[in-house]
């Protein structure tokens, strides 16, 4: 059923992303031309709550189509975490005239846009996510750009490794999913790609390397994303807690955000210093890190961006809240945001023994 909309509201959540200019743009665009006014919350949960808006124009979204990051700003910010932050969040919509909010993020952004759903808010939600790891859709805007960036950092790489008979152990993103690291590492040509789904066995690793140099490869690139995990017993016993330091998770609360996840990092170091000790090759380490999520999209993310933000201004002008817009094949669709949420889009058995042929 159609809906008339007149004031429509626009926010950018989590991690900042290459491509979340191009949605931005694409929703000021599409709702122009049914003569609906775009507010822009600044600041992702955070902004609805303490009420940051900018507004959004033609004029406003002129020429950002190649800008990375958001114009709208972001934050981590879970409004659930507090009863009185929720109840600011609703108060602010209904202040701000809003009769839809357009939601672009990930998993946690997401995951607090199908609760408002279900309390009655008008919600459409944009996939963001640079892993690729929200089921529903086949790709997420950003991810393109991510891989393009870590390949071409282990294209660099590769000439190093090689004047100096080197181990380059290279950390990219991944928190739970390896679909960066597997697919940077296959167009890049990496000789190991290590990835959260499956435990690392060093071993195994090693015997790669070593096979590559009784070939007289005196060289290798090994890819692991941030949140692998060693095979029980194969990496250092854990640090001794320092004098006066609660050992406990609860001592390690300062390390999370707002939705519980820790900060990771180290574990390029770690394998590294491993495969170094165990083979006796001289081994560096290189972390990407937020290089990753920055600098302008790809065509592919431009154009995936704007796809998206046309259709989800669609939505709303149809009255088809509490869903989230997809890219099915080369279609544009939508499935349900509480759906998408529901669980991670892993890296199956079958896509990483397709990697595995080349390792070695």
């Amino acid at each position: 059923m159609a809906t008339a909309i007149r004031r429509l509201g626009v926010l950018t959540g989590g991690g900042d992303c290459p491509g979340l200019n191009a949605v931005i743009r694409a929703v000021v665009r599409r709702s122009a031309a049914d003569g609906i006014e775009v507010i822009g919350v600044a600041n992702g949960w955070k902004g609805l709550m303490e009420a940051e808006t900018i507004p959004l124009d033609l004029t406003s979204v002129s020429g950002i189509i190649h800008r990375g990051g958001t114009i709208l700003g972001t934050s981590r910010t879970n409004p659930y975490r507090r009863p009185e932050d929720l109840a600011r969040l609703k108060a602010t919509y209904r202040r701000l005239g809003l009769e839809a909010l357009i939601t672009i993020g990930g998993e946690d952004t997401l995951g607090v846009a199908a609760k408002l759903v279900r309390e009655g808010l008008s919600i459409i939600g944009v996939p963001k996510t640079i892993d690729n790891d929200l089921s529903g859709t086949d790709y997420t805007f950003g991810f393109d750009t991510s891989v393009n960036i870590a390949m071409e950092a282990i294209d660099r790489l590769h000439t190093t490794a090689e004047s100096h008979h080197r181990i380059m152990v290279v950390e990219v993103m991944g928190r739970h999913a390896g679909w960066i690291a597997l697919h940077a590492g296959l167009a890049g040509g990496a000789d190991v790609i290590l990835i959260p789904e499956f435990p690392i066995d060093l071993d195994e690793v090693c015997t790669a390397i070593q096979k590559r140099h009784e070939r007289g490869k005196r060289f290798s690139i090994v890819v692991v994303a941030e949140g692998a995990e060693l095979k029980p017993g194969q990496g250092p016993p854990p640090p001794t807690p320092a004098a006066g330091r609660d050992p406990s998770p609860a001592g390690e609360r300062v390390a999370q955000d707002e939705f519980g996840h820790v900060r990771l990092g180290g574990i390029g170091q770690m394998v590294a210093d491993l495969i170094g000790r165990k083979t006796g090759f001289e081994t560096r380490v290189s972390v990407l890190g937020h290089v990753q999520r920055g600098g302008s999209p790809t065509a592919f993310d431009r154009v995936l961006g704007t796809r998206f933000g046309v259709k989800a201004v669609e939505l709303v002008l149809a009255g088809e809240f509490g869903r989230m817009v997809s890219l099915q094949g080369n279609r544009i669709v939508s499935v349900p945001i509480a759906e998408a949420v529901g669980r991670l889009k892993t890296v199956d058995v079958e896509m990483y023994q397709l990697a595995k042929v080349f390792f070695g």
